[in-house]
């Protein structure tokens, strides 16, 4: 799916960043919008070291499929990166009314059925969380963006089920 820039929109999120965005980080945003916008999907790599800012990357991609009216998942390696990444995302993203969720071993069996739920039914914007999302009891409304962060930490179930998610372009909720 294409996920259409809304200029007036992306602008406002950028201003509420809170740092300077580095040349380098600059294009990395701005490649990856434009690959957003674009008909083929994006299938994108970006690398950095730590403070780099991929962060603000993912994010400005995460609300851009949001404000496009889909839905965003970043997929970690381990619950305390989920954590980290959660709170910054929600920090981040307060202020746009995008509502973020977290799914790792981190919240309830209660709290993580309440999440799917809610990713099915569209209520939830972007969700972070560790392979516990790519389960089949967990299934997306509208899954526009995939974020995987350290991807080579996934073992061979998890890297398939990602395959088929990007092979999916579903018509219907339950196609996901």
């Amino acid at each position: 799916h294409q996920l259409s820039a809304n200029a007036d929109d992306d602008q406002a999120f950028a201003d509420e960043f809170a740092y300077e965005v580095t040349p380098d980080q600059g294009i990395a945003i701005e490649e990856t919008l434009r690959d957003l916008a674009a008909e083929q999907a994006m299938d994108r790599l970006v690398c950095g070291d730590v403070g780099f800012g991929k962060t603000e990357v993912a994010m400005r991609a995460a609300f851009r499929a949001v404000v496009a009216g889909r839905q965003a998942a970043v997929l970690v390696p381990t619950t305390v990166l989920a954590l980290q990444h959660f709170e910054a995302f929600r920090a981040r993203m307060e202020g746009a009314g995008v509502v973020v969720e977290m799914m790792s071993r981190f919240r309830t069996a209660a709290q993580q059925r309440a999440t799917s739920a809610r990713l099915a039914e569209g209520t939830v914007d972007v969700v972070i969380g560790t392979h516990r999302f790519l389960s089949k009891e967990v299934t997306f409304r509208k899954l526009g963006l995939l974020v995987v962060d350290e991807e080579h930490r996934f073992g061979v179930r998890q890297k398939e089920k990602l395959l088929a998610l990007s092979q999916t372009n579903p018509t219907s909720p339950a196609e996901y």
